[in-house]
């Protein structure tokens, strides 16, 4: 899809597949994409459940999450502050139904990454987390 090296992350739940709540997931697999080049799994971030984006995007410092370092992230769903949050940083934040994460990375890099779902806004829930207040 690009002329350049790109990092994509994607989440992924305990089972290996395309983590459901980009908010929630605790895994992300980063993949490395040159151009003519099959995506290679390169690391995963594993991070601390403080550390997750649900609990990241609701906090009024600005500093940087792992996610950060990548320039694509997929999951399954995706609410409004983290997806401008992520972008605010220029990592673009992408939703499917695609449920292997390599799949995914394969689709996004042909244009054909099915939609994602819609965000469940009864998930999010918890102490500290206001959606109409994601502003820095």
């Amino acid at each position: 899809m690009a002329e350049q090296r790109i990092l994509v992350a994607v989440a992924v739940d305990d089972e290996g597949q395309v983590s459901g709540h980009a908010g929630r997931a605790e895994c992300w697999q980063v993949f490395d994409l040159w151009p003519g080049d099959a995506p290679r799994l390169i690391y995963t971030v594993n991070l601390e459940s403080q550390s997750s984006l649900h609990l990241w995007h609701t906090q009024a410092w600005p500093e940087r999450h792992p996610l950060h370092a990548v320039d694509v992230a997929i999951a399954a769903s995706a609410g409004d502050g983290v997806i401008r949050r992520l972008a605010s940083r220029d990592t673009l934040m992408l939703t499917t139904r695609e449920t292997d994460p390599l799949t995914a990375v394969r689709a996004w890099r042909a244009g054909t990454l099915p939609e994602g779902l819609p965000h469940d806004e009864h998930s999010c829930g918890g102490e500290g987390h206001q959606h109409e207040d994601d502003a820095f």
